[in-house]
C-alpha cells in the first residue's frame, strides 16, 4: 500500500518545483494585477491605496475622455487593416514567386526575409530617423527634389498611423509570404491542369483551387499574426511616443495606452484594469479560434 502511494505521489513531487516557479512568475503577477485593478493605487496612493470596486473598469468603458475606447477602436482598425493587406499582398507575391522559370527566386526570398529577421527596435528607428525625419529623411528629400513640400510623416494622427502601418507591413509581410509560398508548394499541379481543360482562367483557378487549399494551411499563421498585431507595442511606441522624442501624434493602441497609464502617469490601479480587459479580450479570441480549429472550420 505504501509503495503504491509513493508511486502515485512521486510525479507530483517531481513537478512540484516547476509548478511553484510557474506560480511565482506567471500566476501570482496575474492575480496581483487583478487585485490592484480594484484599487486606486497610483503615485499618490502607493501604500495607502483603497478598494474602489469596478470604478476603474467603469471609467474605461463609459468615460469617453479616458481614451480607452478610442484606443480600442484604433487597435481593432490597426489589426484589421494590417491583416487584410498582409493576406492580399502575401498571396500575390507568393504566386509571383511560384511562377515556373522565375530567375533569381532564391535571391528574392532571401532579400524578403531580411526585414522579418531584423530586430524590430532597429527597424523602427531606421524608418523613424532615416525615412520619416522631417528635415533630412529620405522621403522628404525626394519630395523637395520634385518641387513639393515635405510632409510631417509622424506629426499628425493620420500620417503617423499610415507611417507605422507601412513599417509594420515591411517587417511582418515576409513571414506571411513565407507561409503562403510554403502552402503553394503542396498544391499538386494536376488540379490546375484539370481546371484548364475545363476552360478556367487564372482568376478562376486562384479562387476555386488555390485559396480553398491554402486556407487550412495558412490559417494558423493568420491567427498568430492577428494576436501579434493586436498586441503591437514597439513600432507605435518607438516611432511616436518614445520618451524624449515624441512626435506629437496621438495614435494610442490599447497596449501603449495601458503602458502610459502605468509608467508615465503612474496610475497603477487604472492601468491594471486595462491590462485585465486586454487579457480577457485575448483569452476570448483564443477560445473562439481554438473552437474553430477543433471543428475543422479552418
Amino acid at each position: 500500500m505504501r509503495t503504491k502511494f509513493k508511486l502515485i505521489l512521486r510525479p507530483y513531487i517531481y513537478i512540484g518545483p516547476a509548478w511553484l516557479i510557474i506560480g511565482l512568475i506567471v500566476f501570482f503577477p496575474i492575480l496581483y494585477t487583478v487585485i490592484i485593478s480594484f484599487t486606486n493605487m497610483n503615485i499618490w496612493h502607493w501604500l495607502d491605496y483603497s478598494f474602489v470596486g469596478f470604478k476603474n473598469y467603469t471609467k474605461a468603458f463609459t468615460d469617453l475622455d479616458s481614451g480607452f475606447l478610442n484606443a480600442l477602436f484604433r487597435t481593432v482598425l490597426w489589426t484589421v487593416i494590417n491583416l487584410v493587406i498582409q493576406i492580399i499582398l502575401a498571396l500575390i507575391i507568393s504566386l509571383l514567386l511560384n511562377v515556373k522559370g522565375l530567375k533569381g527566386k532564391g535571391l528574392y526570398k532571401t532579400l524578403m526575409m531580411l526585414p522579418w529577421a531584423m530586430p524590430s527596435y532597429i527597424s523602427a528607428l531606421i524608418w523613424k530617423h532615416g525615412m520619416f525625419q522631417n528635415d533630412f529623411g529620405l522621403l522628404n528629400q525626394l519630395l523637395r527634389k520634385l518641387g513639393l513640400e515635405g510632409i510631417g510623416w509622424l506629426n499628425g494622427n493620420v500620417a503617423a498611423f499610415l507611417s507605422c502601418l507601412m513599417v509594420n507591413l515591411w517587417m511582418a509581410l515576409p513571414y506571411m509570404i513565407l507561409m503562403f509560398y510554403g502552402g503553394l508548394q503542396g498544391i499538386d499541379n494536376v488540379y490546375y491542369e484539370s481546371a484548364e481543360m475545363e476552360g478556367a482562367n487564372t482568376w478562376n483557378k486562384i479562387i476555386s483551387i488555390t485559396v480553398p487549399i491554402l486556407k487550412p494551411l495558412v490559417m494558423p499563421a493568420i491567427i498568430m499574426t492577428t494576436f501579434i498585431t493586436f498586441k503591437q507595442f514597439d513600432i507605435i511606441y518607438l516611432m511616436t511616443m518614445q520618451a524624449g522624442s515624441k512626435t506629437g501624434a496621438n495614435i494610442h493602441t490599447v497596449i501603449t495606452y495601458a503602458y502610459e497609464n502605468a509608467f508615465i502617469t503612474n496610475n497603477y490601479g487604472y492601468s491594471s484594469s486595462l491590462s485585465v480587459i486586454i487579457f480577457a479580450i485575448i483569452v476570448i479570441l483564443t477560445v473562439i479560434n481554438l473552437k474553430s480549429l477543433r471543428k475543422g472550420d479552418v
